[in-house]
């Protein structure tokens, strides 16, 4: 599947999200998923290639190379993506059934209007009851894996400055041989840039989770017995 598939798989939740909720998926698309496909992997596309030891001994470069670096950037960035997104889903397939059941208790009525049975397909749902808490949960698992893999990230490339010599005496390399990584520089920024826009999101889908915990209580003491005992009085 496309990355193209993939936003208009998750997209399908915007118009039943917050309006942070709508930023977070326009940072997730242009930000992230737009620069990864773009101009990310033509960067890290030389990466095997354009990493050279100042030796000729055979596998040495690939011993090296499978080191320093065990993961490529890219294949952790794309997956990171994938699962920052799946909770996403959750939503999709809580709003799908919210639909599929108001469809069903409309035919039990005896109604058969067309236009009515297609605007329960095309209406906005309301973040509550059961929802809020589905869109919740979603929102704390997008947290924690977005908090996951930075710390993997950290722990696997510690720092975020792209080297740009390792020196390297795994074998069969002869003795301890300099290696060069190619374009050092540039890997950084988009390395810093990738780094900080994960940041922004986990910032986006906590204040999303502080906001819909807010108006939740709010709307719970706006209820409650002590305002309403206030509005009599006040009265």
């Amino acid at each position: 599947m496309s990355w193209a598939s993939f936003y208009a798989v998750i997209s399908g939740i915007n118009r039943h999200s917050t309006g942070i909720g709508r930023i977070w998926l326009s940072v997730l698309f242009i930000f992230r998923i737009t620069v990864l496909v773009v101009a990310a992997e033509s960067v890290w596309g030389d990466e095997k290639s354009g990493f050279t030891c100042n030796t000729q001994q055979p596998g040495c470069n690939s011993v090296c190379y499978d080191h320093f670096f065990p993961i490529s950037h890219i294949r952790l960035w794309a997956l990171q993506l994938i699962l920052v997104s799946t909770p996403a889903l959750l939503v999709a397939m809580h709003v799908a059934h919210r639909r599929h059941v108001d469809k069903r208790l409309y035919k039990l009525s005896g109604k058969s209007n067309p236009k009515e049975l297609e605007q329960i397909k095309s209406q906005k749902i309301k973040i509550s009851g059961a929802l809020w808490w589905t869109y919740v949960i979603s929102l704390v698992f997008r947290v924690t894996f977005e908090v996951v893999f930075m710390y993997v990230f950290y722990m696997i490339y510690p720092g975020y400055k792209m080297i740009r010599l390792v020196k390297c005496d795994s074998y069969p390399c002869p003795n301890t041989v300099d290696c060069f990584v190619s374009r050092p520089t540039e890997k950084t920024v988009f390395t810093v840039f990738m780094l900080a826009v994960s940041g922004v999101c986990i910032l986006l889908n906590l204040a999303e989770v502080f906001y819909l915990v807010g108006k939740a209580c709010f709307k719970r003491l706006h209820k409650g017995p002590w305002f309403q005992q206030k509005l009599v009085v006040g009265k």
